[in-house]
């Protein structure tokens, strides 16, 4: 409930002791006060990005590579030749240049990027989907308050799951593969499917068949989970309650792309990204708090943004990608009047090396690389920190992981103090870190 001020409590006060008096208007300042609910989207990149190549070009020096910078709608502001549509849309977002972390190693860094923590240890610390449908969701909310669309979890699972906070914050995951064998071939012909499995009832089995057996079900259940309080019991309880009111719900629509325009999933791109947005976007129209995404499409130089070899093909296809995909988000949110209250965060688990190597790729690098903040409570059309010029070291506005998620959270309007009782029963802040307020609105 937000606060009211003294001025409030005087004006409900003077008109009178009664209650007929005093509540109308103490609701109506409740509704004035009342803040608009907040979004966040994950756009994360697995295999880790090439800065070099997307946000922090380097042309007047050998480790720049193949690509040119072009000018943005903001000025000062350039990023990749590839990445045009994104160009007329910088007023929404803030290039993080300064970023330096210590882990380059795929498990490790993915780990550290999604959960703010080193890998190691007892404590299981929460991805960060987690935290935020936590802090932003709510709990009679008819979709999962985490969903994740086409996440990859082959580096590191445990940076996908909601750690200490538990199942009631786990994902909702449409699509997600563990293996590269499982991971889908493109088709060119249509669209990527993407689908939350068993979400539809048989076809065999009637409506009523349906809630007679679901109703045995709760009442088996509630009777075991009341002799069992430990953890497996009550855990599959809210799964179970969890998958029974989103089958119910008519906001599960949102996950049917079929109905949309063949022309906006076109602009959007057809692969498995450019519709994980799409999907980004009808969720957020639903109220879905906290969405990722996640590029790791098949390209010809293999999968996603781990270029140790053909680096400028992949990185111009993906940036094709991405380009159509993120662009198409943010100019639906703008149009719906969503974006000013959805932040979008897009970064993966560590940039690239500057110094090319012999098979035309460059190599893991946290040393100094780039993520971007865009939307909601970001001042855009900036870049925060900046490298050296051949872009091995950050020589002003160094960050790391800490202040980056801090700095969404402020975005977000979540004290990054905020704590939260780890299973160890020590109290873990969100974010470790020192918010950047220069791109802060």
């Amino acid at each position: 409930m937000p606060a009211l001020n003294r001025r409030d409590w005087m004006k409900a006060s003077a008109l009178g002791c009664t209650m007929a008096g005093w509540m109308p208007a103490l609701a109506d300042s409740l509704a004035k006060n009342k803040s608009p609910r907040k979004h966040c989207i994950l756009l994360w990149m697995t295999g880790g990005p090439s800065q070099l190549d997307t946000f922090d070009l380097k042309p007047d020096h050998e480790n720049g590579g193949e690509f040119k910078p072009i000018d943005t709608a903001s000025a000062g502001l350039q990023i990749s030749e590839h990445l045009p549509k994104l160009a007329k849309l910088s007023e929404h977002f803030a290039v993080v240049r300064g970023l330096s972390t210590k882990e380059g190693d795929h498990g490790r860094g993915t780990y550290l990027m999604r959960t703010g923590h080193q890998p190691g240890g007892p404590i299981r610390y929460p991805t960060l989907g987690s935290l935020m449908a936590r802090q932003l969701g709510r709990d009679d909310a008819e979709l999962p308050n985490f969903i994740s669309v086409g996440p990859y979890r082959i580096f590191n699972q445990a940076a996908f799951q909601p750690g200490f906070l538990g199942p009631k914050y786990a994902a909702l995951t449409v699509g997600a593969s563990d293996s590269f064998a499982a991971l889908p071939r493109g088709n060119n012909t249509g669209y990527a499917e993407l689908r939350v499995d068993d979400l539809q009832a048989p076809g065999s089995v009637s409506a009523g068949q349906v809630d007679d057996r679901l109703a045995l079900l709760q009442s088996l259940q509630e009777e075991f989970v009341s002799q069992h309080q430990t953890d497996a019991p009550l855990s599959h309880k809210t799964v179970y309650e969890r998958a029974v009111k989103m089958m119910k719900s008519k906001a599960a629509q949102a996950f049917d792309l079929s109905r949309e325009p063949d022309k906006v999933r076109d602009r959007y791109g057809k692969g498995r990204f450019g519709q994980s947005c799409l999907m980004a976007r009808r969720l957020i129209e639903t109220g879905v708090p906290f969405v990722e995404c996640t590029l790791f499409e098949r390209t010809s130089g293999g999968f996603g943004w781990d270029t140790h070899a053909r680096n400028f093909q992949t990185v111009k296809e993906l940036s094709a990608i991405l380009d159509a995909g993120w662009s198409s988000l943010m100019t639906d949110l703008q149009d719906r009047g969503l974006l000013q209250d959805t932040t979008i965060i897009w970064m993966g688990e560590f940039g690239r090396t500057p110094k090319i190597n012999r098979n035309g790729g460059r190599d893991h690098y946290p040393k100094a690389w780039s993520a971007v903040l865009a939307g909601g409570g970001i001042k855009g059309g900036q870049a925060y920190g900046r490298t050296s010029q051949d872009g091995t070291t950050v020589e002003d506005g160094k960050v790391d992981v800490g202040d980056l998620l801090a700095t969404l959270c402020r975005a977000l309007n979540i004290d990054p103090k905020t704590q939260n009782i780890s299973e160890m029963g020590r109290p873990i802040r969100i974010a470790e870190g020192k918010p950047i307020d220069t791109i802060l609105t």
